[in-house]
């Protein structure tokens, strides 16, 4: 019973994470904090635009830069802090 619950609270997770993507037309200005988030998510936006849904990979209405550089950062946070729990040989 306790793998179902688990099971359940991923699926909620991945439900709450792709609920964040980035829509096609929005008036919001995103800044750093909304790259930050939406490169984050990317992987769930790329998945959605992969089916034709309409979900962008980023925001077309950003601030520049520094949305730019939230987004970089967010994307390399998936894959890109995983040295840290590599292991030394010996």
């Amino acid at each position: 019973m306790k793998k179902y619950h688990g099971l359940l609270i991923v699926f909620f997770c991945v439900f709450l994470l792709a609920s964040c993507v980035p829509d096609e037309s929005t008036p919001h200005e995103y800044g750093f904090f909304g790259g930050l988030v939406h490169g984050l998510v990317f992987p769930f936006a790329l998945f959605a635009k992969l089916f034709g849904l309409k979900y962008g990979i980023y925001a077309f209405n950003n601030s520049g830069f520094f949305y730019w550089l939230g987004y970089i950062i967010g994307v390399g946070g998936l894959g890109g802090g995983g040295g840290i729990f590599a292991r030394r040989g010996k």
